[in-house]
């Protein structure tokens, strides 16, 4: 049942990526194709893991780095093209959790940050 339930899931999250999936590659072709964005973005993910990091390790975190952040973060969602990919992104990584939240529940084991 668990095996029928992964595939059900599979299905599911494949109807609901394939219009993420058609679109993602332009929407990095956009970004990718301008200079600044790509660094942005690119500055913009390291930061994100750097403090995703620190805070599940329980580290503290930099206030400039945090201040960066922001006006990275804030810079990249005023721009349309950027903001669309990296919420295409944020869906993707949101429903990969959600199935591997059903699949954990489903077989009864409990994963770590779920």
């Amino acid at each position: 049942w668990v095996r029928m339930l992964g595939m059900a899931a599979t299905m599911a999250l494949v109807s609901i990526l394939m219009p993420v999936y058609n679109t993602a590659p332009f929407l990095k072709e956009a970004v990718d194709s301008d200079e600044t964005s790509r660094a942005l973005v690119k500055e913009y993910k390291r930061l994100q893991l750097q403090l995703q990091m620190a805070a599940v390790s329980g580290a503290q975190t930099s206030d400039a780095d945090v201040s960066r952040f922001q006006q990275i973060s804030g810079l990249l969602f005023a721009q349309e093209s950027t903001a669309q990919m990296l919420l295409c992104e944020m869906r993707v990584q949101q429903m990969m959790a959600d199935v591997y939240k059903i699949l954990g529940d489903a077989a009864g084991i409990e994963l770590p940050g779920m």
